[in-house]
C-alpha cells in the first residue's frame, strides 16, 4: 500500500516568484494532492543579506493567487535556528566538523598556487588549508576572536557513514559522493547553518517523505544523504524534476530576470493562465 506523499515547496525570499517556480510548486503540490497526502510550504530566509520579509509576504500571496493551499503553518527557517544548531553540535560531537579561518582571498590564492585544483559541481574546491591546524592553534584563533566558518570534514565523515546511497524517482538508485563537494561549509558567524544543514534537518522535522525539486540540485543530494546518515535522520525518496525553460531555451531564474507571477498578474494573466503557462494544465 502506498503511503501518503508528504512533500514541500521551499523558496528563498529573495526575489518574487516566477514561472519555474511555479511549476516546482505544483509539481509538489500535485504529488501530495494525489495521493491524499500532505503539501508544505516552507521558507528558506537564512541568508539576512539576500533575504526580504516583503518577498517571504509576495510569495506566501503569489502562491494562494495561484491556487494552490498547503497544510499546516509555514516554516520560517529563520525562527528555527535552534533545531540547526542542535544538529551542528551533534556533528561536533561526532568529530565532522572543523573551524575554517580562510578568507575567500585566502582560498583563491592558494588555489592558484595549486597546479590542478580539483573541482566540484560548484567550481574549485575548498583545498584543506585549515582541516589539519592543531588543536591548541584552533583554540588560540578562536579565542583571538577571529571570524571562522564551521566545514564537514567530508573525508572523516565518509568514514563513519560508509556507503551511501538515494533513490530517485526518475533516476532509480544514485550512488552518493559528497566528496566530490570537498570540506562544504554548514555554518558561519552571521549564518549559522546553511542551506545544506538547514534543508536537511527541516525535510526529517517536517516528516517530509518525497523531496521534490529541480534537475539542478541533484548534485546537492550527496551532501544531504551524509548528513541524514550522521545526524540518524530518515531518507525520503526524490523526484528531480525538468526545469523549465522559456522560448530561448533558458531555464528560468532571479538573476535573469524572469517575468515574476506579479508581473503576469499586473499584465491580466490568470490564475489558470499562468498554470498553462508554467505548463501545469
Amino acid at each position: 500500500m502506498t503511503l501518503p506523499v508528504v512533500t514541500r515547496f521551499a523558496p528563498s525570499p529573495t526575489g518574487h516568484l516566477h514561472l519555474g517556480h511555479a511549476f516546482s510548486a505544483l509539481f509538489a503540490w500535485r504529488a501530495a494532492r494525489q495521493s491524499s497526502g500532505r503539501f508544505l510550504l516552507r521558507i528558506e530566509d537564512i541568508d539576512n543579506g539576500r533575504c526580504r520579509p516583503e518577498f517571504a509576504a509576495d510569495i506566501v500571496a503569489d502562491l494562494a493567487w495561484l491556487g494552490l493551499d498547503w497544510d499546516g503553518e509555514v516554516r520560517y527557517q529563520s525562527a528555527h535556528m535552534a533545531d540547526y544548531g542542535a544538529a551542528l553540535a551533534r556533528l561536533d560531537d561526532l568529530g565532522v566538523l572543523y573551524p575554517c579561518f580562510c578568507s575567500r582571498q585566502d582560498i583563491a590564492e592558494e588555489i592558484a598556487r595549486a597546479a590542478r585544483a580539483p573541482h566540484g559541481p560548484d567550481g574549485p574546491l575548498y583545498p584543506g588549508i585549515c582541516r589539519h591546524l592543531a588543536p591548541d592553534e584552533r583554540q588560540a584563533r578562536q579565542s583571538a576572536g577571529m571570524a571562522y566558518a564551521l566545514r564537514l570534514d567530508v573525508a572523516r565523515a565518509r568514514a563513519i557513514a560508509g556507503p551511501l546511497a538515494w533513490l530517485d524517482a526518475a533516476r532509480g538508485s544514485i550512488q552518493a559522493a559528497p566528496e566530490r563537494h570537498g570540506d562544504v561549509v554548514l555554518a558561519r558567524k552571521d549564518v549559522p547553518t546553511s542551506y545544506h544543514l538547514a534543508v536537511t534537518v527541516d525535510d526529517a522535522l517536517q516528516e517530509v517523505n518525497l523531496v521534490t525539486r529541480g534537475a539542478d540540485l541533484i548534485a546537492a543530494t550527496d551532501i544531504h544523504r551524509l548528513l541524514q546518515a550522521l545526524l540518524g535522520l530518515p531518507v525520503p525518496r526524490y523526484h528531480h524534476h525538468a526545469l523549465l525553460t522559456g522560448a530561448d531555451g533558458r531555464r528560468y531564474a532571479k538573476r535573469d530576470r524572469a517575468q515574476t507571477l506579479r508581473q503576469l498578474h499586473r499584465a491580466g494573466y490568470g490564475p489558470a493562465e499562468v498554470r498553462r503557462l508554467a505548463g501545469a494544465e
